[in-house]
């Protein structure tokens, strides 16, 4: 295609509008736009679309080559193919289940005719209508039987992509391979493309290259202005299955532009936090080390050992720690975490551990108090409904007496003073804000931070949330840990899931009932904990003792039930979803999971992940109601084939998409347009070494390039470096 060289100036309508003709637009409204306007740039915004970067990088999510437009009468049965014809007609039918509805329309042209249906899209019935030039790209079929049309064999296309043309369309519309955009009503993908057109040909010459010659020629990459075209308009001949799978070279660009910048700007973040200002340089005693191994029920795993070697170092180092401990269910983090407690302790400092629960704190205190007291060492225990004490509790820790202080978010309140705090230690932190950590951490005199979590957290999800934070990870169980066999049981088979756990409680087991609520809801038809005790009790299993615990209940209470259930007094556990996290009973070897397509995947496996702490084979068996979706059914199969949390993380990042993670769906942020990290895993090791290896080499980032990077990174994000780095 010819391009015709204009005036930038003449990209906007009548341009009233200050802009310098030699430096790139990057915050500039689309509506200044020729052909948008204000109202048109109101639907670009329904997009996520506001400015020129916004559409830059406002990628197709699939491409059609149209050169292999195909009439009706050379489509061939069994494959994808790209068909353009004139609605005939258009129709709902609704089946006899209701369930289902079908749109169904005849698309014609001068060789024949062919049948398209759409399942459970009725508003496709408003959409098209008779008379109109369509684009339909499917997998064709024969249809061998008759339709209310009459017809006993048919062509037949189902549920596919398709694009309504207009009269308006130009070559670029028809010919080669054509970018499709999202749509929204009222702006069609021809007329986004008509805009990208114009923009691309009058300023692409405009955008800035960020990176250095030497590193797009290491990787072999194109240039940017290459790239951002390239993804709207590929050329003729590029394969089309790299397009559509975004592994194209100008998507293989863009998606380590983003990785690069993001890594950038968390490497810029940590030197600077770094080497701000220095903290505490612990003394690592071997001897104290060596007294903390003997007293651990079972040798370090090599993973183990890898883990406090990381903390051994940071530790020692002369500026704070920041580490994250990433590890599965039982892997044994607090283990790991108790080594870094002596060690703060035996420095004369104190050390508090945050955790989201009251049960979960209980838990902890409950399990380091054997081996504090062999350290000869004290701890106390900090939670809102303490009472009894509470103020002497506070004044041992003020005073210093406390050597480790266990507590939910009471921990940060304005009363609960430290006299040296040393080491801050955050369990299951995913679950606590920035500022409740910064809180308890402005406690002491820039303490060590040492977190942890068992929450399955994909590898390239952890270098994008936690690139900051020095990660180190525990992908190994104790030795003797056996996997947990995960079984599926619908709810016509709940008899059966019962049955199984009255085998393990003969052999004098104890076991866990998970309902997701406390009480009825009249909303959500599940069985409340509360309300199947009596079921259990008079139907189920009668013979069976049967205990509660809940949220709503107080502490004393849950601290009773749960040290009858340890003692062996209680055969079941009826409980919600605080059971998730902190409870430990080796002999419990069966988790039953009720309504088990209303929880999530990361929080079935830490619900699987309190049994199987002991020796013997555990369960977990999971009931659920028919009326499964898709995603549900897909989380459910991901549980019985895999305990491995990890596996089951990247399953988790697969099924419900990068966008959910980083709260898209809900809030409309993303850090990423073009990259997806389970796609482009690889990418984002290399971006991130290059990166960090960039600040590494200039920490102050004082040359040339970094400058120029700099400045690149401030104009397009619209603001300072400080504001890129903690965004």
């Amino acid at each position: 295609m010819t391009r015709r060289v204009v005036p930038l100036q003449s990209l906007y309508m009548e341009s009233r509008f200050p802009l310098n003709p030699n430096e790139f637009p990057w915050r500039l409204s689309v509506q200044y736009l020729k052909g948008v306007g204000p109202k048109r740039a109101a639907l670009f915004d329904r997009l996520g679309v506001k400015t020129i970067e916004d559409l830059l990088y406002f990628a197709p999510f699939r491409y059609e080559d149209r050169t292999a437009v195909k009439t009706i009468s050379a489509l061939c049965q069994g494959a994808v193919q790209t068909v353009s014809g004139r609605v005939e007609s258009v129709k709902l039918i609704v089946t006899s289940r209701r369930s289902l509805k079908i749109v169904e329309a005849i698309v014609t042209d001068t060789t024949g005719s062919l049948h398209a249906k759409w399942f459970n899209q009725p508003y496709i019935k408003e959409v098209l209508k008779p008379g109109q030039r369509i684009m339909l790209t499917g997998k064709v079929t024969t249809s061998r039987y008759g339709t209310a049309y009459g017809t006993d064999r048919y062509l037949e296309i189902s549920a596919p992509q398709y694009e309504i043309m207009d009269e308006e369309e130009t070559q670029i519309d028809r010919d080669g391979i054509v970018p499709i955009y999202h749509e929204t009503e009222g702006l069609t993908s021809r007329q986004i493309r008509s805009v990208m057109t114009q923009v691309l040909e009058r300023y692409l010459t405009l955008l800035p290259e960020p990176l250095p010659v030497w590193m797009t020629e290491r990787h072999r990459m194109v240039p940017l202005s290459q790239a951002i075209r390239e993804i709207h308009f590929p050329p003729d001949g590029t394969d089309m299955n790299l397009l559509n799978e975004g592994k194209s070279p100008a998507h293989g660009r863009l998606s380590f532009d983003e990785f690069f910048f993001l890594e950038w700007g968390l490497a810029l973040r940590k030197a600077a936090e770094t080497h701000q200002e220095k903290g505490i340089a612990f003394i690592v005693s071997e001897e104290k080390v060596r007294q903390v191994k003997s007293l651990m029920p079972f040798r370090f795993t090599a993973a183990q050992e890898r883990t406090w070697t990381d903390i051994q170092h940071d530790m020692a180092s002369a500026y704070p720690m920041v580490r994250l401990i990433h590890g599965d269910v039982g892997s044994g983090k607090t283990l790991v975490a108790l080594m870094a407690i002596a060690i703060a302790i035996e420095n004369g400092y104190q050390a508090a551990m945050m955790v989201p629960t009251e049960i979960l704190a209980e838990q902890h205190f409950l399990s380091l108090q054997p081996y504090m007291e062999k350290l000869g060492k004290s701890l106390a225990l900090c939670t809102r409904q303490m009472k009894t004490g509470r103020n002497e509790g506070l004044a041992r820790i003020e005073s210093g007496e406390v050597g480790l202080v266990i507590g939910t978010h009471a921990l940060i309140q304005e009363s609960v003073q430290f006299k040296k705090l040393g080491l801050v230690v955050v369990d299951e932190q995913h679950k606590f804000g920035v500022m409740q950590r910064a809180h308890l951490i402005q406690k002491g005199c820039r303490p060590d931070l040492l977190m942890m979590t068992a929450t399955p957290i994909p590898r390239t999800l952890a270098l994008t949330l936690y690139g900051d934070i020095d990660i180190s990870v525990i992908d190994e169980l104790p030795p003797g840990r056996i996997p947990i066999q995960t079984i599926l049981y619908y709810s016509n088979q709940r008899e059966r899931a019962y049955q199984w756990m009255e085998t393990e409680l003969k052999k004098g087991r104890q076991a866990y009932i998970v309902y997701p609520l406390v009480e009825e809801s009249e909303k959500m038809d599940l069985k409340a904990a509360m309300s199947m005790i009596t079921l259990i009790q008079e139907t189920l299993l009668p013979h069976r003792r049967v205990g509660l615990l809940h949220g709503r209940m107080k502490r004393e209470e849950k601290e009773g039930v749960m040290r009858r259930f340890k003692e062996g007094a209680i055969d079941i556990l009826v409980a919600t979803t605080v059971v998730e996290v902190g409870v430990d009973v080796p002999n419990a070897t069966v988790m039953v999971i009720e309504h088990a397509e209303r929880f999530g995947l990361a929080q079935l496996h830490q619900l699987r992940g309190r049994v199987g702490r002991g020796r013997e084979q555990s369960y977990c068996v999971m009931v659920a109601g028919y009326a499964l979706s898709i995603e549900g059914r897909q989380r459910l199969n991901a549980m019985v084939k895999s305990c491995d949390g990890f596996k089951i993380a990247e399953i988790d990042l697969k099924i419900r998409g990068q966008g959910e993670f980083f709260g898209t769906r809900q809030s409309g942020f993303s850090p990423f347009k073009i990259a997806n990290l389970l796609r482009d895993a690889t990418i984002l090791e290399v971006a991130r070494k290059e990166a960090f290896d960039w600040v590494h080499q200039d920490p102050k980032q004082t040359q040339p390039e970094s400058l120029l990077l700099r400045s690149f990174m401030e104009k397009r994000l619209g603001g300072t470096l400080e504001s890129v780095t903690t965004g």
